[in-house]
Order: C-alpha cells, then structure tokens, then sequence
C-alpha cells in the first residue's frame, strides 16, 4: 500500500512528490491531543517534511525541518527519513486563536516572528543546515521560500488539513513541485496557470475520496495526481515514476534516552542520583516514559 508518488513530465522539465496523510496526521493529533489549529499546523508539517524525505537519496539519509516563532505555539518540528518515516511534535498542542476572516485557522499567527530551519543529515562529515526568516508562518509559503532561498530551487508547496466538526482530520496531504535544469519556459507557464487555479489540497483529497470509493490509498494518490493536472497541455503531462509510503514512526528507546541522559555531566548527574535516586525521561514526539533507577544512573555517573 503506498500513499505518495513521485512523478514528472513528458519533457522533463519538473518534478512532482505528492501524497495523502490523513490517517499519518489523525494519529500524530490523537497522540499529541491537539487543538484542531495545533493539528493543522503539525499536519502541514509532518507532511511537508515526510516529501522532502522521500526526495533524499538513501533511506537512513535524515531531515529535520523546525519552525520556530514568537506566537502561542512556539515551535513546530519534524524529522523524516529517506525511508518515508516521519515523526514531530509541537511544544503548545493546546494553542488556540480565533479563526482568520475567511474562516480558516490562523497557523501563521500560531507561529507569529520567527525562523524556519531544515538540517539534513547525509553521512557526511557535517550536517547541511540551511535558516530564513518565517515569511507568513503558513507552512507552505515558509517553504517555497525556503527551498528558493537555501537551495536554489525554483519550487511550489501545497499543503492542506481538513479539521471535521466532530474534531477527527477528514483530509490532509501535500505536493512539492519542483523545476529541473534546462526547463522549458512553456511547462513553466502552464504550471502557473494551473497553480493559479488549483483548488485547496484538502478539497481535492475529499473530492478524490467521495470520487474514489474503494479505491487503494496507492489509487488514490493516483487519481489526485491526475485531477490536478489534467489540464495540463500534453507535452508537459506528468507520468508516475515511484511509489513511496510516508508514515508515522518514532524510532525512541531506552538506549537512546540513555544517550541523551548521559550528556547531562557528572555534576548534574550527581545531584540526581543523590537528590532523587531515579529519573524518567519522555520522548517529545511518542510521548513513550522511560526510567532509570538509581543503579542504572550510577552506572552511568561511573561510565562517564
């Protein structure tokens, strides 16, 4: 079962990573209990960040996109791998403002001043970390700028989540498009007016949905890819090239938090096993609670 594609068109001139993530987005919102606007604002960002992981190379290749700012929510942040696992968290998931003037919710304002940060982690030496100033806070107009600004790209990001009344995510998903050397100015002028007209991701996902009834989630990504560019002229057509899964996965263990605990210092750790005599840790994105007894923190303090 897959639920994302990548493509490109007849002339290869552009290059698009599309996917649906509603039930990725519902289970990050049950876990984290958010507010409808924290779901939407973590949505938008776990699908975003599990695109631009499907674009690197090799699966344990990985990716980390922040979005930090002054407002309630104060940062959104999510890591994906090469593989299609994405895992995130935002630090206020009970943020909540009165919607904006056209009914929406206000994601920009939930974020307000600050810097959007992605850092990928390739097995080289250092780390490739690329920081601009939020433009709206919107998630996706942050990124088109991003990738225009850091890396050069000429790109197009739409992201969407659909909040239900009775709370439940009825539809979320995203689509990077993204311009190839030697472009033809004419796919680059038929995109425009096809972005010019494109209704939002989430009312495309539930049209394809109600559209789709029975459909596999692999066909009805396929189906979104067509309805999006179906108008497109036929010598800039889009073809499928890949498959590819994006889905929920925090990779957290006692192993690890052990790690990070012991980065702490002799001294810090020293006054725990002395003021406390144990120490639970919980991971930011699952939530999972780990603990370590005074042997163990002993252990440790003798380790380091």
């Amino acid at each position: 079962m897959s639920n994302s594609l990548i493509a490109i068109d007849k002339s290869g001139s552009y290059r698009v990573y599309i996917t649906i993530t509603t039930d990725m987005v519902q289970k990050a919102a049950d876990l984290h209990d958010t507010t409808p606007l924290a779901a939407a604002g973590l949505g938008r960002v776990l699908t975003a960040a599990g695109l631009m992981g499907i674009m690197m190379k090799n699966d344990k290749d990985k990716l980390t996109v922040s979005f930090k700012g002054d407002g309630p929510a104060r940062q959104i942040l999510a890591t994906a791998y090469g593989n299609g696992t994405v895992k995130g968290y935002i630090s206020n998931p009970y943020v909540d403002l009165p919607l904006k003037a056209e009914g929406k919710l206000d994601v920009g304002a939930s974020l307000g001043i600050g810097e959007l940060t992605v850092i990928k982690d390739l097995g080289l030496k250092e780390p490739y970390i690329g920081t601009i100033a939020l433009v709206s806070g919107e998630i996706a107009d942050d990124l088109t700028a991003y990738f225009f600004i850091s890396e050069q790209q000429n790109s197009s990001v739409a992201l969407g989540v659909k909040i239900e009344k009775d709370l439940s995510i009825g539809a979320a998903g995203g689509m990077i498009i993204q311009m190839l050397p030697g472009a033809a100015e004419g796919a680059i002028d038929a995109l425009e007016v096809m972005l010019d007209k494109m209704p939002p991701m989430t009312t495309l996902i539930s049209q394809v949905k109600e559209e789709g009834a029975g459909l596999s989630e692999e066909g009805m990504v396929r189906k979104l890819l067509e309805e999006i560019f179906k108008d497109m002229p036929e010598e800039y057509a889009v073809r499928p090239l890949e498959e590819r899964n994006i889905e929920w996965n925090c990779d957290c263990s006692h192993e690890r938090m052990q790690q990070a605990l012991m980065t702490i210092g002799r001294k810090d750790m020293t006054e725990i096993i002395e003021e406390d005599g144990q120490a639970e840790l919980q991971c930011q994105f699952c939530l999972n609670k780990y603990n370590f007894s005074k042997e163990e923190l002993t252990e440790m303090l003798n380790n380091m």
